[in-house]
């Protein structure tokens, strides 16, 4: 039976049916691959925005367009829509992540809650908290957009 509120215990089924914990082990197990699930979400989206960071700097203004008129033009070109390409496809990545760990938390599972949200905060931590450079401002607020 699904829950419709949050509740604490061993018993989860998480995503899909066949992963059902019924023993302790099962269950920490399971928080823990919320946990590095999580951590990894941050680990890509920290990768996305910096590579996405990386591509827009190639876009130099301070060159005067004379300069990009030689036979390197081509080349930058393509190397701005792979560029775009790859960017689309880790945001295709991180929305996925996004929405499994949502799905997850609708176990309504206490303990999966805390596991996806440690690991969120921990991965952010870790990966995302750029002390001495500012990568990118984020423009949307949504966890997974």
């Amino acid at each position: 039976m699904m829950h419709m509120t949050l509740y604490w215990g061993k018993d989860v089924t998480l995503l899909i049916d066949s992963w059902k914990t019924d023993s302790w082990l099962g269950y920490f197990l399971t928080l823990l691959a919320c946990f590095i699930f999580s951590s990894f979400y941050q680990y890509m989206e920290d990768r996305r925005l910096r590579f996405r960071s990386l591509s827009s700097s190639n876009n130099n203004p301070s060159q005067p367009p004379s300069s990009a008129a030689g036979p390197a033009a081509p080349l930058l070109s393509k190397y701005r829509r792979s560029a775009k390409f790859a960017t689309a496809f880790l945001f295709g990545i991180n929305s996925a992540i996004g929405y499994l760990l949502m799905l997850a938390v609708m176990s309504f599972n206490g303990g999966v809650f805390l596991a996806i949200v440690l690991g969120l905060a921990v991965g952010y931590l870790l990966f995302r908290c750029a002390d001495e450079e500012t990568l990118v401002v984020v423009e949307n607020v949504c966890a997974c957009a």
